[in-house]
């Protein structure tokens, strides 16, 4: 917590840059759903565009949980747990990836 007012300025500072760091992301993140410009891969929503999205969300949740929720000042145990969720979600991605693979996938329930 903190104790004086120049930590609490320095505090409300870091708060603001985060917070304009996180609009940009989201205004980054509507410009690239809209703008052709910007459009990457194959013209309209694609693989590319998904990864792009997901990639813009994956720093802005960071940014949240790292400033935000104080993750910063936490302990060594707090960022196990949070990599073994990381690492969780990155293996149900594969399970499902493995399972749209599946040599025996039916054709009929697509």
């Amino acid at each position: 917590m903190a104790n004086s007012p120049e930590e609490i300025k320095k505090a409300t500072t870091s708060y603001l840059i985060v917070c304009g760091i996180l609009f940009l992301g989201t205004v980054l993140t509507v410009l690239v759903a809209t703008l052709p410009a910007l459009d990457i891969g194959r013209h309209g929503f694609d693989m590319w565009d998904c990864v792009l999205g997901l990639l813009i969300a994956s720093v802005k949740a960071s940014l949240v949980a790292y400033v935000f929720m104080h993750l910063n000042h936490e302990k060594k145990a707090i960022y196990w747990i949070f990599g073994s969720g990381i690492v969780f979600v990155i293996c149900l991605g594969a399970l499902t990836a493995l399972a749209y693979s599946d040599p025996l996938h039916d054709p009929f329930f697509k």
